[in-house]
């Protein structure tokens, strides 16, 4: 070892020294190595490769310690491959689970739905069996119960031919038979149009009148439930002309009146609900015009569960002129549409009403004094203040009609003298010392009337007055406004002359 220790440092001194001889611009490119190089140089030489043997042997204690770690780390591994092993196993079970109930379920549905359909054909088939009433009066009650929740049971049920031998039952004298059919089709019924229409098409409406018509008063139960079905069935538009013209609104108004004091609160309630259904249709009213419906509702106003409704039936009726005719020569119509618009507890009949007077303000001169008579005036002049936005604009449109009569009437008596733009001055309004010339003209008029007058026609003048500044005190108490109110612009430009008698409400 120390030999070649020996060999390796002459060979490094002899390199050094055959540099520094021959060629001598390299002695400077030794000298630039550090002492450290040069020391780790000689110590590589001495140790013969000891720091190589060094090295590998650190490398194998390495890979031993790396291969002891993996061996220890190999139970570990195998034991989460398994784990991950059994987790896809289990999933894949559970998927192949998923799909065997799945499978199961369907299964079982369409086990469910080929039943259903066969119980429903057998139903079907029962119907149809002419010889056996009392089969047949089963299978109405089958149907009925099948139908009552199941839409799809009504649309299955009509596709297999249910409808035509139930109405056919309607002809049967036992009344238990003429319930059952009754009701199984007034189920069928619900909620489907189709089915509606099979049913009018059936003949099951003129059936039914005739069970009304015979000679033996029908039963309490038959009539409520030919009553339901008129209801269910007029609420299709294409059943409307067909129901109204069969003479079905005689029987419902005789129902709804309940002169045989034979009606239930249910059948009373179904039929004004159907009458309404039918006034939808024009043509309709006039076979309710021939009934005393008209009279009937207008004295009947006033209770609130059914007051709306006929409202709704009165706005149906009184966009033809015969209907305006009929609820016009009602004593007392007016009086009663006028209390209405006080009922601020009750909006909607509030807007119904209005819609009411202003339609047959807008159409009849007549029908405009009749309502000023009733005093209408002062609950306009409220519903202006208190009622709805649609309210409001309807007792507007109504209030401007009131004021091209009366400028009118005024323009009249003075020979035309004042131009058509001008009404009659507001009471207490700023337009009645307006210096404008026909003003003028209409102030001084009004002075040389009140000279002209007699005594008694200033006392009712002054009562009148009286009578609006008490109305205008009620108004601004329930509107909770200050005891000094005094209207503003915007109010009284709600009585101003219009020229416009369009309906856009």
């Amino acid at each position: 070892m120390a030999k070649i220790h020996q060999n390796n440092v002459r060979s490094l001194v002899l390199d050094n020294n055959h540099h520094h001889h021959h060629h001598h611009h390299q002695y400077r490119l030794w000298t630039a190595f550090s002492a450290a190089a040069f020391r780790r140089k000689i110590f590589d030489a001495v140790s013969c490769g000891g720091t190589s043997r060094f090295r590998q042997e650190f490398r194998e204690d390495d890979t031993s310690n790396e291969k002891t770690q993996q061996e220890k780390k190999k139970p570990e591994r195998q034991k989460q491959e398994k784990l991950k092993q059994r987790k896809g196993s289990e999933k894949l079970s559970d998927l192949l689970n998923l799909a065997d109930v799945e499978s199961e379920t369907t299964e079982s549905e369409t086990r469910k739905k080929e039943e259903a359909l066969e119980e429903l054909k057998r139903v079907v088939k029962e119907l149809q069996v002419e010889d056996d009433e009392v089969k047949r009066r089963e299978a109405a009650k089958k149907v009925r119960s099948l139908a009552k929740e199941n839409s799809e049971a009504r649309v299955t049920l009509a596709m297999l031919g249910a409808i035509p031998p139930l109405a056919g039952m309607l002809d049967f004298e036992d009344v238990d038979s003429q319930i059952s059919a009754l009701y199984a089709l007034l189920n069928l019924g619900i909620g489907n149009d189709m089915n509606k229409a099979a049913i009018v098409k059936a003949g099951a409406v003129h059936r039914m009148l005739l069970l009304i018509d015979s000679p033996n008063a029908p039963n309490p139960s038959v009539s409520e439930a030919i009553v339901a079905n008129f209801l269910g069935l007029s609420a299709l538009d294409a059943n409307k002309p067909i129901i109204g013209s069969s003479g079905a609104v005689p029987f419902l108004v005789r129902t709804l009146k309940n002169l045989d004091n034979r009606s239930s609160l249910q059948a009373k309630q179904d039929a004004l609900r159907a009458l309404y259904n039918l006034s939808i249709f024009l043509g309709n009213i006039s076979y309710i015009l021939e009934t005393d419906l008209i009279s009937s509702l207008l004295n009947t106003l006033g209770d609130m569960d059914t007051s709306e409704r006929i409202l709704s039936i009165l706005s149906n009726v009184v966009s033809t002129p015969e209907g305006r005719k009929a609820i016009s020569v009602v004593p007392d119509a007016f009086l009663i549409l006028v209390d209405v618009l006080n009922w601020t507890d009750s909006p909607g009949c509030q807007e119904k009403s209005s819609y009411i007077l202003m339609v047959m303000a807008h159409k009849s001169y007549g029908d405009r004094q009749a309502m000023i008579e009733a005093g209408i005036s002062s609950s306009l002049l409220e519903l202006t203040l208190l009622g709805t936005t649609l309210a409001q604009k309807r007792a507007s449109r109504i209030l401007e009609c009131l004021q091209v009569d009366k400028g009118k009437q005024v323009s009249e008596s003075y020979g035309g003298n004042l131009g058509a733009t001008v009404s009659a001055p507001i009471y207490g309004s700023s337009s009645a010392s307006t210096n404008t010339n026909g003003v003028t003209i209409a102030k001084e008029c009004l002075e040389d009337e009140e000279d002209m007058m007699s005594e008694e026609k200033k006392a009712v003048k002054q009562l009148v007055q009286q009578s609006l500044q008490n109305n205008m005190r009620r108004i601004v108490k329930r509107a909770n406004l200050p005891q000094d109110f005094v209207p503003s612009e915007h109010f009284k430009s709600l009585t101003a002359s219009s020229t416009s008698k369009s309906l856009p409400f």
